[in-house]
């Protein structure tokens, strides 16, 4: 079947199937063209903190004169940033990108050993790293290739003197910095200012120059850097922008971002498609904090939301966030976990605004699919964004009927070049015709949206039968006194496998019984969990993803 055509007259009037990818040469381009539109406007806040699109591009031309006349590092060298959100995170990117660097997002709750793995495979030379994490720096640095070492502080981007005032109000006070020693360690304010006298030389970054290595993996495997070019990442914001059909108001929006961006799914959105659109970041350094959350949201009449179920779920869950103002918010967006349909109906009650679901992966920059504003599609990860390609396929390779489930396979202009170093891993990514294998169990309905029916590793096989625990949770968390929960496989001596679900519940009083009353009620025999354990809390990555590997892992212990 030719999807392409297919897809021709599946997309809402004034969304296209096709765009223009040649806009923009580079997220640099991208960034150029953002902060001369948009100087006056206010591009990211956090911890009390406002960069104007003018101070972003002054603070990051002068982190890219230092790291230009300064150090050693050439265009194409790595420069990991690990931090959480703060307003130094877009000025420290844009700035390496500026001096023509690559750069490695690395999480900051990385154990020593995650760190000296991806600070060895990606060969980076350099380091930003917030001093809450530099012990960690400390132990790994002697086994890896770096050579300068940036430390920043949570308040360096305010004035010198509450500046000082606060970071010792969070290291002496809050004692949130172990002790580290790191003499050859720069401090951010001060490489900014001495940035400030350098000059700063324009690098022409190309579409096929690498931006940024995304490493994904961790959770199955070694962890692998993604390439994604500055193609990858400028088609990615051009593709998706359209999908939202224009409800975002240049130089208008107030977008709250809760989300690491260090994550691919935040940081295309929030430094790509809403710098391009001049939109007001709101950066959460701690989303887990929900009253502290709660409380900067009273600051702010926002427009747009990015989230995932789970940080819908606690918002949802808590009284001031309901009382809220949300008369502005026209825009929520899900990704990174899939949304539960009592979830997406929870935020609607609540906010008065319906979620976009779209889907992604770390190797497609992320965007893949994508519910467009106007025609959201409960249960669904929407239409394919413009200019992709997807089918599925089954085991032996061979594309599936509309309606049948197969493994997702996408081919665009978003998709990576490939995992850095490693070509044998790369060419068993993509099928012979070119397409990204997924991993991902999905549907292809007649209308065109599509319907992730689960990860291909999560299924659970019982006496034959296929079971996926998208469908057990979605069933599960539907019951009232189930706050959140998570499906896996455990070995059965009679089915092969049989279901387990682990449970936070809002009530003590909730029992086993009751709950497989509940699943026998909504689910096919086969599909009804055999076992329920009864949890304060689940494990989650730090984006708040549930960790079903985990828990599998766990209950194998025991048994």
């Amino acid at each position: 079947m030719d999807l392409a055509q297919f897809y021709q007259d599946k997309y809402p009037p004034g969304v296209p199937s096709e765009v223009d990818l040649n806009k923009y040469q580079s997220m640099v381009d991208v960034f150029d063209q953002a902060v001369k539109k948009y100087a006056d406007r206010p591009a990211f806040s956090a911890v009390g903190v406002t960069l104007t699109y003018r101070d972003l591009d002054t603070q990051s031309r002068n982190f890219a004169a230092w790291l230009q006349n300064k150090t050693n590092l050439k265009p194409g060298d790595r420069i990991a940033v690990q931090m959480p959100n703060l307003t130094q995170y877009p000025v420290v990117v844009f700035g390496a990108m500026r001096a023509g660097l690559i750069v490695v997002n690395t999480n900051p709750l990385y154990t020593t050993r995650e760190m000296e793995h991806q600070f060895n495979d990606s060969g980076a030379k350099a380091l930003v790293v917030l001093a809450n994490m530099a012990y960690n720096a400390e132990k790994v640095l002697p086994q890896t290739s770096i050579e300068h070492v940036i430390v920043t502080e949570i308040a360096d981007m305010h004035p010198p003197l509450k500046r000082t005032l606060m970071n010792a109000v969070v290291k002496h006070v809050k004692k949130m910095v172990p002790v580290f020693n790191l003499p050859q360690a720069h401090k951010l304010p001060a490489v900014l200012a001495a940035g400030a006298r350098e000059k700063f030389t324009e690098v022409a970054c190309k579409q096929d120059d690498i931006a940024v290595l995304q490493y994904t993996g961790g959770t199955t495997g070694v962890a692998k850097g993604a390439m994604l070019t500055h193609g990858n990442l400028v088609a990615n914001l051009l593709q998706t922008r359209p999908m939202m059909e224009d409800i975002l108001t240049e130089g208008k929006e107030v977008i709250i971002a809760p989300l690491p961006l260090y994550h691919i799914y935040s940081f295309t959105l929030n430094c790509g498609i809403m710098l391009e659109a001049g939109a007001h970041n709101v950066l959460i350094p701690n989303p887990r904090d929900i009253p502290g959350f709660v409380k900067e949201l009273k600051n702010y009449k926002f427009s747009g939301f990015l989230g995932l179920n789970t940080l819908f779920v606690a918002l949802c869950n808590n009284e001031e966030f309901k009382s809220l103002d949300f008369s502005a918010l026209k825009l929520t967006s899900s990704g990174g976990m899939a949304l539960t349909s009592d979830t997406a109906k929870l935020w609607t009650r609540v906010t008065g605004c319906e979620i976009s679901e779209g889907y992604g992966m770390t190797e497609t920059s992320p965007v893949v699919t994508f519910n467009p504003h106007s025609a959201i599609q409960l249960g669904t990860i929407g239409l394919p964004v413009c200019n992709t390609q997807i089918k599925t396929i089954d085991d032996d390779g061979n594309e599936t009927p509309l309606g049948v489930p197969g493994e997702l396979c996408v081919k665009g202009p978003q998709v990576m070049r490939g995992y850095w170093q490693r070509p044998e891993e790369t060419r068993q990514s993509f099928t012979e015709d070119g397409y990204l294998h997924t991993g991902d169990i999905a549907l292809i309905q007649e209308d065109g949206y599509v319907r992730i029916v689960d990860r291909k590793k999560d299924m659970i096989i019982v006496s034959g039968f296929n079971v996926y625990p998208n469908e057990i949770e979605d069933v599960v968390s539907g019951h009232p006194k189930v706050l959140e929960c998570a499906a896996v496989g455990i070995v059965d001596d009679k089915s092969g496998e049989a279901v387990k679900v682990f449970v936070v519940s809002s009530s003590p009083d909730l029992t086993e019984g009751e709950l497989k009353e509940f699943c026998r009620e909504r689910l096919t025999a086969y599909k009804v969990p055999k076992k329920f354990e009864f949890r304060d809390d689940l494990p989650k990555t730090n984006v708040g993803k549930i960790l079903r590997r985990e828990l599998r892992d766990e209950d194998a212990k025991k048994s």
